[in-house]
């Protein structure tokens, strides 16, 4: 089952997306300064190319665990995915991911000035691989 994680961001949304067999995330790219409506649309396309099954989105909660004004615009962006797309969108809990994603990268030996284009996408790899191994 192949299925698509999404790290998404007002700025810069990553993706990443699994293997046939659902064993393995891995990034498959950085959208920048695009609407929610286009990101959208760009999703369902790729979703459509790969046939996808599902999304993955990373919903950023508090840290004790309550929505706040992010976590409404990823709700919002999953309503846009499933209306689009008609798939199953499933709203996984990122908290950390992004430093996790930090971690990966700094021990692949990636500087620090050089992370900013690969941390969404590795970021997106972290809630894939999260929900992955969980299920």
């Amino acid at each position: 089952m192949v299925l698509i994680g999404i790290d998404y961001g007002e700025v810069r949304t990553g993706v990443a997306m699994c293997d046939p067999m659902g064993i393995l995330a891995s990034p498959v790219a950085v959208i920048s300064g695009v609407g929610k409506r286009k990101l959208a649309a760009q999703l369902c396309e790729l979703a459509r190319e790969k046939k996808a099954e599902k999304f993955i989105l990373g919903l950023p909660l508090r840290t004790d665990g309550s929505r706040g004004d992010k976590a409404i615009a990823c709700e919002a962006l999953a309503a846009l995915l499933h209306a689009q797309a008609g798939l199953e969108v499933v709203l996984w809990d990122e908290r950390f991911s992004t430093a996790i994603a930090h971690q990966h990268l700094g021990s692949a030996g990636i500087r620090a000035k050089n992370r900013k284009d690969k941390i969404d996408a590795a970021a997106a790899v972290v809630i894939l691989q999260s929900y992955l191994d969980r299920k």
